[in-house]
């Protein structure tokens, strides 16, 4: 199995998506007229709309919420301690550049979901990148090739990731045995996930703001005790990038290493271009009702956890010094070491305790996803989604125990796989995505507040659900 993950990872890392995600990212950043930047200010709009009484979908919010679950995880802490320690603080540089171009991938692509949605058999909401590879396209066989890859990044290998983390962090600081960590995580898991999407969203809205909010408060009062060390720092990051200097502490992997780790790394933590996001932003009801509004507020997930959560965990550690290339202290470790230069003991707790939010909620929100490919796949009844929560949960006790080495590659492959199928198809369909834009602006230019009107859009006849269109 190590072979056969290593060759893929060579394949799609080497050669494929590290410069696939970054040119689609800028395609759409071009083609669409800089809208992360432009129409930044869209994105906290759409997302103080308000709340629609649709009862088959979720809120906005909630769905943000939801993505920020998956997406604010083990990447975000242990991934980034990983990059750096691989390619050096220039792998920070690249993560941003991901992060800045992948906000116009994850608007297309969830915009996209929002338009092919569907109905299920009890009324909600469900949608993602196999319905609009299926009816978009007219590939269902691909759109099965890329549930399964769903299936098996998000609801099983990436939560064995996360339970990973959690256990390894949770064993370092309390001494708690890895096995008693992944079976108390299963069953916390198994008390939201069987309660079904809208179970995810309410527990989401309540634990993810309240976790972000504290770890960035904590990276504040990081810069301001070291505020003269921070624009050192900035320049680090910045120039080993490009390899303009070696970085302080002899700390380089070269610029194809701060590459390759940030592009990865920053990819596994924010998901743009992957085609997870769009599962849950297909399940909310867009304020306005528009396909574009919930793009906007994706896109804004990913500003969140790139550009603000994984630069913070870059910077505290840099501040640190605790970055070493002749250790062997990486990962959920070196985050630790670093949180306990700048707090004391209490760092190791800390980030324990921060693992341990970020990783669970991680582990809900993954399995939100898995439900929707589930549901393309025609199993999404009763029997089906028991056999994927119960899976779900045995793969949360292998991973708190099973090497991260391991862990971490399977993910990589699989993601890889995963984003290939995706970053064809929004491609394919990118003159859908334009034109929802410019329909979008025109309205908002008008004064109005956008709505989808199907009839403007001849060519999604029998493509999309018109009944779900129709109501405002």
């Amino acid at each position: 199995m190590d072979t056969i993950i290593g060759f893929l990872n060579t394949i799609l890392w080497g050669y494929v998506l590290i410069y696939g995600l970054l040119a689609v990212g800028l395609y759409f950043t071009i083609r669409l007229g800089l809208p992360q930047i432009i129409h930044f200010g869209e994105m906290f709009r759409v997302l103080s709309s308000g709340q629609s009484k649709d009862p088959s979908g979720i809120s906005p919010f909630q769905a943000l919420m939801v993505s920020l679950a998956s997406r604010v995880g083990t990447g975000n802490l242990a991934g980034v301690a990983v990059a750096l320690y691989l390619g050096g603080p220039g792998a920070t540089f690249w993560m941003w550049m991901v992060a800045l171009v992948g906000m116009a991938t994850a608007y297309a692509e969830s915009a996209l979901a929002q338009l092919y949605k569907v109905r299920n058999e009890d009324g909600q909401y469900r949608g993602g990148p196999a319905f609009y590879i299926a009816h978009g396209l007219n590939a269902p066989w691909a759109a099965a090739i890329f549930s399964v890859c769903l299936i098996i990044s998000f609801g099983l290998v990436f939560n064995a990731v996360q339970a990973n983390s959690i256990a390894d962090a949770v064993q370092g600081a309390f001494g708690v045995p890895k096995l008693i960590v992944g079976f108390g995580l299963a069953v916390l898991s198994g008390v939201v996930i069987f309660g079904g999407i809208r179970q995810i969203a309410r527990v989401a809205e309540i634990i993810v703001p309240f976790m972000a909010v504290a770890y960035l408060l904590m990276a504040v009062y990081v810069l301001i005790a070291n505020a003269a060390l921070v624009p050192h720092v900035l320049w680090t990051i910045v120039s080993s990038a490009f390899g303009l200097q070696e970085a302080g502490g002899g700390v380089t992997g070269g610029i194809a290493a701060a590459m390759l780790n940030g592009v990865k790394r920053g990819l596994f933590s924010n998901e743009a271009g992957m085609g997870s996001a769009p599962n849950i932003a297909a399940v909310a009801t867009p304020v306005p009702h528009h396909p574009s509004s919930q793009g906007f507020v994706q896109s804004l997930g990913v500003f969140i956890d790139t550009i603000l959560i994984c630069t913070a965990t870059s910077v505290m550690i840099l501040l640190s010094g605790t970055l070493d290339p002749g250790s062997n202290i990486t990962g959920t470790q070196l985050t630790q070491a670093a949180m306990n230069v700048h707090i004391g003991a209490a760092g190791t707790y800390f980030i324990a305790i921060a693992i341990f939010f970020f990783a669970f909620t991680s582990i809900i929100g993954n399995y939100s996803y898995a439900e929707n490919a589930l549901t393309f796949l025609g199993a999404g009844n009763r029997l089906g989604l028991t056999i994927m929560r119960c899976a779900t949960l045995v793969m949360v006790v292998w991973g708190a125990y099973e090497s991260i080495a391991t862990v971490f590659d399977a993910a990589d492959a699989s993601m890889g796989l995963m984003a290939t199928i995706n970053l064809i198809a929004i491609l394919l369909l990118s003159g859908t995505i334009a034109k929802l834009t410019k329909d979008y602006f025109k309205q908002r230019k008008q004064g109005l507040a956008p709505v989808f009107h199907a009839a403007d859009y001849p060519e999604l006849q029998g493509k999309i659900d018109h009944g779900i269109w129709s109501r405002v």
